[in-house]
């Protein structure tokens, strides 16, 4: 018989009460190993309630003493890394090293949170006319949520809560349903940590959940990642209510190969970029774009050996590349996309969808796919796959290798890999397209920076984490002040400085 998740609410983890399960596979067994509970409507509000009741205490704490949780929490994590990283091997598929890495980038934001009391700090200006001072603060906004994916089930909740929190918001994270075991166990760590119960509340569900949140005029501010059909919902419903959204989607991140690049280093990059954690990956890079017909046989003669000798196993293995994609459906949806790369006129050099693992016949695996002569226009090079297919599309000039990604709906990450730095530069400058890396293949920027795509990567006008993060978890207050030592007469004209 099978254990079920609940919720974490009110500093305490609850049972579900609504009858609605979900069950959560062993990517690596492809057996139901436990289940998860599906909120109400009812049960939502009650955590809404929950956070409600917490906030004004939680904002009225100094910044200092926030800072003070987060650095317990920080801490609680880093002992707890193992256990974590375990967590999310078991219910992702991803690898241990994999999950390790996702643990620790999301401490990285914990970590930027950690200067709050700088990074909240409002302008003052003195004497900004006769006797008067002028000064803004920055507050936080009350309860928000943030509802979170598959990929990644540390990561992006600590890219949210960990800002959010220490700002002085109380938080609701609804994760995904594949694997909600990560995100309750942060939410004890934040409690031991010293956070006040509900604070950080997690609740999950399914889109019941997700339209509570939407509608509930108590949540001001929602942040989501996730697909961009559902991103775009996200963003214009919780606009609709009146909510401050960031919503960020899909992409289909491209990495240009000019003529004079280390191919040894691209093909090595490559690699990891395309197939790591399955490809499922927002920022994964899933198109190569080598400039010139020399560029691109050189890359497929080098790729193809290195495809088909990537080492996959079970999620908790140390040595393997990838593991197995999350669940069967997902799966069998990578593979309908190879199949209709190929019937349009793709050329299949490796074809990973008959992999079997040796012992987990059962498992969701599969093994790389590797596709050239992708064009715009073909649904698969068009849409995400999210799994582990490179597919190569051939630019004929530098001219071609801008526009490739400029145009394309996504717009989440793009790199350039060349020795030319003007030609880099030139690149970096013309692309459309949120973030770049120049000989750098995943182009997640530093927690101290931002993160965020454009297009349909990314809906909503404020970024993740860095000092974009900061602002969008709080609002300014500006205060114009005066100290009248004679107050006389009454003023019928706008006030102004002069």
């Amino acid at each position: 018989m099978t254990t079920q998740q609940g919720h974490f609410i009110n500093g305490a983890r609850v049972a579900g009460e609504g009858g609605r399960t979900h069950d959560i596979f062993n990517p690596t067994t492809g057996e139901v190993q436990s289940s998860v509970a599906l909120a109400t409507r009812e049960e939502m509000a009650r955590a809404v309630d929950a956070a409600q009741k917490a906030f004004p205490a939680w904002a009225a704490v100094n910044p200092q003493k926030r800072a003070r949780v987060m650095f317990r929490f920080k801490e609680l994590v880093e002992k707890d890394m193992e256990h974590l990283a375990t967590l999310i091997s078991s219910e992702h598929g991803k690898t241990l090293p994999d999950a390790r890495g996702d643990v620790q980038r999301g401490l990285e934001v914990v970590e930027f949170a950690c200067g709050i009391p700088h990074l909240q700090k409002g302008e003052y200006t003195e004497a900004a006319g006769p006797g008067i001072d002028v000064y803004s603060m920055r507050q936080p906004l009350g309860v928000v949520a943030g509802i979170t994916p598959f990929n990644f089930p540390a990561m992006i909740p600590m890219w949210m809560f960990g800002v959010a929190i220490a700002c002085g918001n109380t938080f609701i994270n609804k994760p995904s349903e594949k694997d909600p075991s990560t995100p309750l166990r942060l939410a004890e760590l934040m409690m031991e940590a010293g956070a006040p119960e509900g604070v950080l509340n997690v609740v999950n569900g399914d889109k019941e959940a997700v339209d509570a949140i939407i509608e509930d005029p108590r949540v001001k501010a929602i942040s989501f990642v996730g697909s961009s059909d559902i991103a775009h919902y996200i963003y214009s419903n919780g606009a609709a209510h009146g909510k401050r959204v960031q919503a960020f989607g899909g992409a289909k991140n491209h990495m240009v190969i000019l003529p004079d690049a280390d191919m040894e280093n691209v093909v090595n990059q490559l690699l990891g970029a395309a197939y790591g954690s399955a490809g499922e990956r927002c920022m994964a890079t899933p198109v190569a774009v080598p400039v010139g017909e020399e560029t691109a046989d050189t890359l497929i003669s080098m790729l193809k050996p290195r495809v088909e000798g990537l080492r996959i196993g079970p999620s908790l293995s140390e040595d393997s590349d990838l593991g197995p994609l999350v669940t069967a459906a997902h799966r069998d949806r990578v593979a309908n996309y190879i199949q209709m790369a190929v019937d349009e006129g793709q050329e299949l050099v490796v074809d990973g969808r008959d992999f079997s693992l040796q012992g987990y016949e059962n498992g969701f695996f599969m093994g790389g796919t590797l596709l050239d002569r992708a064009k715009p226009g073909h649904k698969s090079y068009d849409e995400e796959i999210f799994g582990p297919v490179l597919q190569v599309v051939r630019a004929g000039n530098f001219e071609d290798a801008v526009a490739l990604p400029s145009q394309h709906q996504y717009g989440n990450g793009v790199a350039i890999f060349t020795r030319n730095g003007a030609a880099a530069r030139e690149f970096a400058q013309r692309v459309n397209v949120g973030m770049v890396g120049v000989n750098v293949p995943i182009p997640v920027p530093v927690a101290y920076h931002t993160f965020g795509g454009w297009k349909r990567s990314g809906f909503g006008d404020t970024n993740q984490h860095g000092p974009e993060g900061v602002k969008f978890w709080t609002k300014v207050k500006t205060v114009t002040q005066r100290w009248p030592e004679d107050v006389s007469g009454s003023e019928f004209v706008i006030p102004t400085m002069g």
